[in-house]
């Protein structure tokens, strides 16, 4: 698909709108279809930067129909129905409920509240948690004591759970989650067994690509049959950490992601303003927009990790 209308890629063309995330927007097109713009906003930190990055929303919506037409394939049931644009899809419609005691064992056609996130590598926030002793290493599958080191390889995918729909996202037990989310035990092994099933083939596809697919998040529903639905993005630049197979096998990490974004509000001082500001509760500082060089590396990237996830051209 090549590049569309300004109208066409940033409009909901007189839909209701009914959620507008930091990167997506959601729109009612009848009782039974939603359909996602994924839009060129980008956000670190929880702040949403005052830049666009061209073709960005593009990437990720082409990305996410790629994975959900190969989940198609698989046999795995999912909200996709079709995409109408190169940065808009349609998907099945779910009801979304954030009281917790409206969910139980009979309640169907609902949201999940919850992400459910499998580790394949020591990375990201997961060292930070072993950093502080919020994790021990026997708890993601190494014996006890073992010194993990960035990028080590887990002897087995860890599985962990999220909340979704509070205001900020806390890590649960099976427990806790089984009790909010309405979900039998069955259910929640279902659920993982689904998602190592994707991995493997996520990582079968991008290793012909010299990728490696490192963790990533997935999220679920339950259709009107109570049948589990593969739903919302996912395989993409955004929910997924991605490293660089050739560096990797000699000894090297290369994050093809958009740290070197992160990097720059770290470097410039933004991001320790930010931090104190929330630490002490005084009003958070306006992130500032990127500088002109970055928003077209920041493009590029997207672009490129397109055609490498994929395997597609991207025009």
């Amino acid at each position: 698909m090549g590049s569309q209308s300004t109208v066409d890629r940033n409009s909901g063309d007189g839909m209701n709108l009914l959620r507008k995330g930091k990167v997506k927007e959601v729109y009612e097109v009848d009782r039974d279809t939603l359909e996602f713009i994924y839009t060129d906003h980008i956000s670190v930190f929880d702040k949403v930067i005052p830049n666009m990055i061209p073709r960005k929303g593009e990437t990720l919506c082409r990305e996410s129909a790629f994975w959900f037409q190969i989940a198609k394939e698989m046999g795995v049931r999912t909200h996709f129905k079709e995409l109408v644009a190169a940065n808009r899809m349609r998907v099945q419609r779910v009801d979304i409920i954030a009281d917790y005691s409206k969910l139980g064992h009979d309640t169907r056609n609902y949201l999940l509240p919850l992400e459910f996130v499998v580790r394949h590598y020591a990375a990201g926030s997961l060292m930070d948690r072993l950093k502080t002793g919020e994790l021990k290493p026997q708890d993601i599958g190494f014996r006890q004591g073992h010194a993990v080191n960035y990028g080590e390889k887990l002897e087995e995918p860890f599985f962990e759970v999220t909340t979704k729909l509070e205001a900020t996202d806390r890590h649960l037990t099976i427990a806790e989650a089984l009790k909010i989310s309405g979900m039998t035990e069955d259910e929640m092994e279902q659920v993982k067994r689904l998602i190592l099933k994707i991995d493997r083939r996520i990582a079968s596809e991008v290793s012909q690509r010299e990728l490696i697919h490192v963790d990533g998040k997935k999220e679920f529903a339950f259709d009107k049959d109570r049948n589990l639905l593969l739903v919302d993005s996912f395989g993409t630049l955004d929910e997924d950490r991605w490293w660089d197979f050739e560096a990797y096998a000699n000894g090297n990490i290369i994050e093809l992601s958009k740290e070197f974004v992160r990097q720059h509000y770290r470097k410039s001082g933004y991001y320790a303003s930010l931090e104190k500001a929330r630490v002490e509760g005084k009003p958070e500082p306006v992130i500032p927009a990127l500088p002109g060089e970055l928003v077209k590396k920041t493009s590029d990237l997207y672009i490129e990790m397109y055609e490498k996830i994929t395997g597609e051209s991207f025009e």
